[in-house]
């Protein structure tokens, strides 16, 4: 039984890229924008190609492959319906009479507090840079992240000069400071998953050092 569960543990990242690419394929059926669609997942290939070529030389956890997975499949999801045109956020714009479809909103806030952890993780073991600095390190990463997505997201609009790319590829709804807002969010979600785990290493030194008094 150990042995089947340590097998299942090192194939683990496989059976989850098997399920994302079942995902992808089903969500890649009839699209609601394929201009949208194409570039987003343009994106996601160089995402996937970089973690299974790299896999050999680095390895992340099994808890950082299962947050990458999980906002590769709202990406996904976005790159489907769009992401100012999520059903789901459409009814809930509906229900509570909001101004706009929040699901851009929601998913760049999560691109920080779910990517947050593969990305100290790798500068942690790859960099060697740990604890503090390299959660600041991890922190300036997504913000970097986001805000070179913004400008690529901009200037991709510009050169294809295609209405239907601007308005559901850049997702604004109207919002002029839309881009400053999605960086902002990062940044938040970001922000919560250091505190989270500042206040883990916190207790953890705290429960060692009452470990060490008793014996």
């Amino acid at each position: 039984m150990l042995n089947e569960v340590m097998e299942f543990k090192g194939r683990y990242p496989q059976v989850l890229l098997s399920i994302f690419l079942l995902f992808w394929l089903a969500l890649a059926i009839s699209p609601k924008y394929l201009g949208v669609w194409a570039i987003e997942n343009f994106l996601s290939a160089i995402v996937i190609t970089f973690l299974v070529v790299t896999y050999k030389k680095f390895k992340f956890s099994n808890l950082s492959y299962t947050l990458i997975f999980i906002f590769m499949i709202l990406h996904t999801i976005g790159g489907h319906y769009s992401y100012s045109e999520m059903p789901l956020f459409d009814w809930l714009a509906q229900v509570f009479d909001l101004s706009r479809n929040h699901y851009d909103r929601v998913v760049h806030f999560l691109f920080g507090a779910l990517l947050f952890i593969p990305a100290y993780e790798f500068i942690s073991k790859r960099l060697k840079v740990k604890y503090f600095w390299g959660y600041f390190s991890a922190f300036l990463f997504i913000i970097a992240s986001k805000s070179i997505f913004e400008v690529i997201e901009f200037l991709w609009v510009l050169v294809t000069r295609s209405d239907i790319i601007g308005t559901h590829y850049l997702g604004m709804q109207g919002d002029q400071w839309d881009a400053q807002k999605d960086i902002l969010l990062g940044s938040l979600g970001a922000g919560v998953t250091w505190f989270i785990l500042w206040v883990k290493q916190k207790r953890n030194s705290s429960t060692k050092r009452k470990n060490e008094v008793i014996h």
